[in-house]
């Protein structure tokens, strides 16, 4: 009880600008921004040398969970009955790994029922209401189990229940019940992922077919001038740029070829990974999925958006849709700020990713927590808690510093101190999604943020 309190009588906070070698935040601190600039220059042009496959293997919930053959998907439009895990401020997106660590008893043995059938529940996120109690999201995701561990105490007959699963598919909860055993059941409909095809194809010409392939493919060709003796004088190539595209029939329509183009699968997703590459020059994107509803998905996933604009994303069944309101959280994000206070914590340019996963992950604490985090080279306006550990670290070979907002003590992240030299970065951030949120500037046209639909 007594270490409870200290951190609230100011002991134990250490502050990253205090000349103190053991927080080992002096250094963003006290340096300047033209210092700060240079540092993060240095740490990009090393390569990472950290095993980026490590945080996806959750290696701290240990080694020796046993693999769950199968894959279950359920037709589009269907209604079925799920039982539901309510986690709070998880919005689980399809393709998204999660694990999971549960105690208690009655979730426990809904998990083990799950294992034998299909090896598929929900997740869906709740919020606490201001009248008390908590209300659950509309929209919510199946998981399904990959990687499992149950075990009994043997001292207490108490089981626990180690998981990793992984999203699969969108749903929208039609209606709920609780079990005699407290387990949250749901009739849920499975939403329908709709593709748009190319929209040009029933007015376009015969003629105009061969012009529809990518034109970063196209062959060039080779104009060639030689003299009267027939030796070459010189050789230019020329890239075949012809007046015909396949947006060209859009003028035998009322629309011009623009119009199409914003609803054009294959061009909304160049324009979203040519908008992350500027965002943040860790987004390569040929290491981005190609197909449209995996990268809104990866999208979606990635980006530090607050529980209900997650949703609303998640709410849209088109993936053109959701890349384009996506499109537009990032043209118009520049920093990460407090969810709190609204104070600056980190650039959006120290965003990286240090997992195979992308820069943003689900983790889970020994209290069975899960936090969604993300991390970055450098952030600012912290104060760190106690002393660096290396227990239950979510990236091993690196120890952990609990942070927190410097105007507000509201629970920032923490800092990541690597254990290794031959370790880079020798220093990261990991911010929580649940107390971040995208510093969106406004526009004269239109002040705040609203979806492009």
């Amino acid at each position: 009880m007594e270490d409870d309190l200290l951190p609230l009588l100011g002991i134990g906070i250490v502050q990253e600008d205090e000349d103190d070698d053991s927080s080992s935040g002096s250094e963003e601190s006290e340096s300047s921004e033209e210092d700060g600039e240079e540092e993060c220059q240095v740490i990009r042009q090393d390569s990472i040398t950290f095993d980026q496959s490590l945080p996806v293997s959750h290696s701290y919930l240990g080694d020796d969970l046993e693999d769950v053959r199968g894959r279950t998907f359920y037709e589009e439009g269907s209604t079925i009955s799920l039982p539901v895990i309510q986690l709070p401020g998880m919005v689980l997106v399809p393709g998204q790994t999660i694990p999971l660590h549960l105690f208690h008893q009655h979730t426990v043995a809904m998990l083990k029922g799950v294992m034998d059938k299909d090896n598929t529940f929900g997740i869906v996120a709740y919020r606490f209401s201001d009248e008390g109690g908590h209300t659950i999201a509309s929209i919510g995701t199946t998981a399904e189990i990959f990687s499992v561990k149950d075990e009994t105490d043997d001292r207490t007959g108490l089981a626990s229940i180690r998981v990793k699963a992984k999203g699969r598919q969108r749903f929208k909860v039609i209606e709920s019940r609780r079990t005699a055993t407290g387990i949250l059941m749901c009739s849920v409909k499975i939403l329908n992922e709709v593709i748009l095809g190319d929209m040009l194809s029933d007015v376009r010409p015969s003629s105009h077919c061969k012009f529809c392939g990518d034109p970063l493919g196209r062959e060039t060709d080779v104009k060639t001038a030689v003299d009267r003796k027939g030796n070459i004088l010189t050789q230019v190539s020329m890239a075949s740029s012809p007046q015909i595209s396949r947006f060209s029939a859009a003028y035998m329509t009322w629309w011009p070829p623009w119009v199409y183009k914003m609803y054009d699968p294959e061009m909304v997703v160049q324009n979203v990974k040519k908008e992350l590459y500027k965002w943040n020059s860790s987004y390569v994107p040929e290491q981005l999925p190609r197909h449209p509803v995996e990268l809104s998905y990866w999208v979606i996933q990635n980006l530090p958006l607050d529980d209900n604009l997650r949703i609303s994303l998640m709410e849209i069944d088109s993936a053109v849709q959701r890349l384009r309101c996506s499109l537009s959280i990032v043209q118009k994000c520049s920093t990460l700020c407090c969810k709190e206070c609204n104070t600056n914590i980190a650039n959006k340019n120290e965003v990286f990713s240090l997992s195979i996963e992308g820069p943003l992950g689900a983790y889970v604490n020994p209290q069975g927590y899960v936090h969604e985090t993300m991390t970055v080279y450098k952030a600012q306006n912290l104060n760190l808690i106690g002393r660096p550990t290396k227990e239950h670290s979510w990236f091993p070979g690196y120890a952990w510093t609990i942070a927190q907002c410097r105007r507000c003590a509201f629970h920032i992240g923490w800092k990541f101190t690597a254990t290794r030299k031959d370790l880079t970065p020798q220093k990261f951030y990991g911010l929580t999604r649940a107390s971040v949120m995208p510093g969106l500037h406004q526009t004269e046209e239109n002040e705040g943020w609203k979806p492009v639909m």
